[in-house]
């Protein structure tokens, strides 16, 4: 409520705690936390972004568990992986991952 006060029309989760426990029994309280924090945000009448140490591995369950994301920050992971894959191939599945959060 602070941050709208203030002026701001979004927040962005810092998500390198829930990237942390990915994989872990901590996973799924760190996916409750952002989900109350998101919806503690729409509430304030805010936007949700969501970014830091998100990829391609654990994207898709986060926008599932996490309501109302409209963007996230993906920079560094996806860098990583198009010097890999290749941009295209990896932009593709970026989309793949948020496709299949909203199905």
């Amino acid at each position: 409520a602070g941050a709208r006060e203030v002026g701001a029309d979004r927040v962005e989760l810092y998500t390198e705690p829930y990237a942390a426990a990915w994989g872990t029994p901590r996973q799924a309280d760190q996916l409750a936390r952002f989900a109350q924090a998101a919806r503690a945000a729409q509430a304030a009448g805010l936007g949700v972004n969501a970014g830091h140490d998100l990829n391609r591995d654990n994207l898709t369950e986060f926008l599932k568990q996490v309501p109302g994301v409209q963007e996230v920050s993906i920079g560094h992971a996806l860098i990583g992986d198009a010097l890999e894959m290749g941009y295209a191939a990896t932009v593709k599945d970026y989309l793949r991952c948020i496709r299949e959060a909203s199905a």
